[in-house]
């Protein structure tokens, strides 16, 4: 354990980096709350959703190489704002009249339009939980309305009403005079209608913790501080709920950053040490454009799950978190190849190697043993030139390339060959685009049939590329990867494709021999998708 601890205090990996920050926190004296306490948030107004999975994976990252540097506890809490008022009704929910009626109420207070749980902020939250319980995640869930009403908050608000002044100074540096005019940090729950109410706040008592408002219509009302009777807003609510938890550790996406200051400063205003933070950037779509929830672009958990692994999602949230990233469906069979990559080589490297590969922190160091015997990219191109409809037809070719193993004995390899069958089905047939050879392509690929119909040695991966590179160089292809392209155009109607003596071996001498015929007769540029089978 000290060698691997000794490791970790110089691993590279941001994980590790972002813990020894955290620890520097604590080299004087443990925390008097006797752990540490990593938060991550959620605004329970739609459904989980794919940067959900990220930020809560990322900071159990964090958390976990902590754990391996230091002894002390952790806890990780994620907080769900359901006391937020609902300003407009989702467009992808039932009963949108019903919802209508309860614009600006505290989400644990709208109706659930479901009709399965007690308001739509308690459905939203258990679509959370068990979104964060499929994927094992170690968490505490803390809910804003049983926060604020439960008296857990009461100590922080009182301060809030005591320390107002200072803390309206942080805000108002930030708001354009016009909002700065009926700003408050204090948001009242009207006791009659139940909405959350955002008007001026006339006085602030700071002894008895209470504030005076009118409501829409004038009427002055005087309401505790406390007791779920008054919500922050969000900015204070955040530097808040740190100050009143004792959070050490929050990360969130670039588009917060502007706020830090503020949370800090909050924070700091009502007395408690801000905690460490990270900021992650945006994941964008195909063309460069941040993901919105609400246009729908870009590629949702579900969809990557449809086609890929959930290590290999994390694979890809692991990757340089600080850089933007475009997430979309050409990504995930590089992700999946490069999951497996790095799963074959960690038996073969060093600790601090180890440490710094992106599958010990997907596995928390418990990293299992790749059966991946043909990567995923090859499976596509299997999938595509056998045009496979079941993971059966597509085990009938796996078993040719790798006899011992079976769908029982190689589960991994079973799931990615359905995984694939599904990829090329939505993505990869839609946008194949096959063409005719010119005649220098033809004399070579027509040299390469005859050759691999000779051919009585070895059918293993290099012995086939070596001849197909031979066959390339004899035909004067310069650079040779003009040769290979001219074979994935011509044969699997793309411009990349696999290590084509590993594709051979896979899907069969006869077959490839085949596949030529039929390229060189035109029959793969004259056929639809759904005609190139066999």
């Amino acid at each position: 354990m000290s060698d691997l601890r000794d490791a970790a205090m110089t691993a590279k990996a941001w994980p590790f980096e972002e813990a020894r920050r955290i620890l520097k926190r604590y080299e004087k004296a443990p925390p008097d709350k006797g752990h540490v306490l990593f938060e991550t948030g959620y605004g329970p107004s739609g459904l989980p959703h794919i940067g959900t999975f990220g930020e809560v994976l990322r900071t159990t990252m964090i958390r976990r190489a902590f754990e391996l540097l230091s002894d002390i506890p952790t806890r990780l809490i994620c907080f769900s704002d359901d006391m937020d008022g609902m300003r407009k009704v989702p467009g992808n929910v039932p009963q949108q009249d019903m919802l209508r009626e309860h614009l600006q109420k505290p989400l644990t207070k709208v109706p659930d339009p479901f009709g399965t749980h007690e308001s739509f902020g308690h459905h939203n939250n258990a679509m959370l939980r068990r979104f964060l319980d499929t994927f094992g995640f170690d968490y505490e869930f803390y809910s804003a309305t049983e926060f604020y009403a439960s008296g857990q908050f009461d100590e922080i608000l009182l301060r809030a009403a005591e320390r107002y002044d200072d803390l309206m100074k942080i805000m108002l540096k930030s708001l354009r005079d016009e909002r700065a005019a009926t700003y408050s940090i204090f948001l009242p729950i009207h006791p009659v209608t139940g909405r959350v109410l955002y008007v001026p706040i006339k006085h602030v008592d700071a002894a008895k913790g209470e504030i005076t408002f009118d409501d829409e219509e004038g009427r002055e009302w005087v309401l505790p501080v406390t007791g779920g009777n008054v919500k922050l807003q969000w900015k204070p609510d955040f530097g808040a709920r740190w100050a009143a938890l004792g959070v050490d550790f929050e990360m969130y996406g670039k588009d917060h950053s502007t706020n830090t200051p503020i949370y800090d400063g909050i924070c700091r205003a009502l007395g408690e040490k801000a905690p460490e933070h990270f900021t992650y950037e945006l994941f964008l779509d195909d063309k460069g454009q941040k993901i919105s929830k609400t246009t729908g672009n870009g590629i949702s958990i579900d969809e990557w799950l449809t086609y890929a692994s959930t290590e290999s999602l994390s694979y890809f949230m692991f990757l340089k978190p600080k850089t933007a990233k475009r997430l979309y469906f050409d990504v995930i069979p590089k992700a999946m190849d490069e999951y497996h990559q790095q799963l074959r080589a960690y038996p073969t490297q060093d600790l601090a190697a180890q440490l710094n590969n992106p599958v010990w922190h997907i596995h928390n160091g418990d990293v299992p043993e790749s059966k991946m015997v043909v990567p995923f990219s090859m499976l596509l191109n299997l999938a595509s030139a056998a045009g496979a409809e079941d993971t059966e037809a597509m085990w009938g070719f796996i078993r040719r390339y790798a006899p011992d193993a079976t769908p029982e004995t190689h589960p991994d390899l079973d799931a990615a060959a359905g995984y694939a069958v599904k990829y090329y089905e939505d993505f990869v047939k839609p946008a194949k685009v096959f063409r005719a050879p010119d005649a220098k392509e033809r004399a070579a690929m027509e040299d390469l049939a005859a050759r691999l119909t000779a051919h009585e040695g070895e059918t293993d991966d290099e012995t086939l590329q070596s001849l197909v590179f031979a066959v390339g160089k004899d035909h004067g292809f310069e650079p040779l990867r003009d040769w290979f392209k001219a074979l994935y155009e011509v044969l699997l109607g793309q411009s990349q494709g696999p290590r084509f003596g590993g594709f051979i071996a896979l899907y069969g001498v006869e077959e490839t021999v085949a596949l030529i015929g039929k390229g060189l007769a035109g029959d793969l540029v004259t056929e639809t998708p759904e005609d190139t089978a066999g």
